[in-house]
């Protein structure tokens, strides 16, 4: 669940941005919102992938790639906000 919930959060804000690249700039509020859900689905994800990790039981490789997939972006996200910030 951490790699699909890493997944969506990337290839939305992949949509956000190229959209946002479109217009030339101007997000609409609706990029806003969708920024947020990846924002809350990345957090998910990756509590969800540090808990899976730690468990004794689970293979390991795919809870790390969904660790990886959601610090990915988190990163994307906190550089955005910095960028939005910085350039402001």
């Amino acid at each position: 669940m951490a790699v699909i919930l890493g997944i969506i959060s990337l290839v939305s804000l992949g949509i956000v941005i190229f959209g946002a690249y479109q217009t030339g700039g101007v997000a609409k509020t609706g990029y806003g919102f969708t920024a947020l859900f990846a924002l809350f689905y990345s957090l998910a994800g990756l509590v969800m992938g540090i808990v899976t990790v730690l468990n004794k039981n689970y293979y390991k490789p795919v809870p790390v790639a969904g660790i990886l997939l959601n610090g990915a972006s988190l990163a994307c996200i906190g550089l955005i906000l910095y960028m939005g910030g910085y350039l402001r």
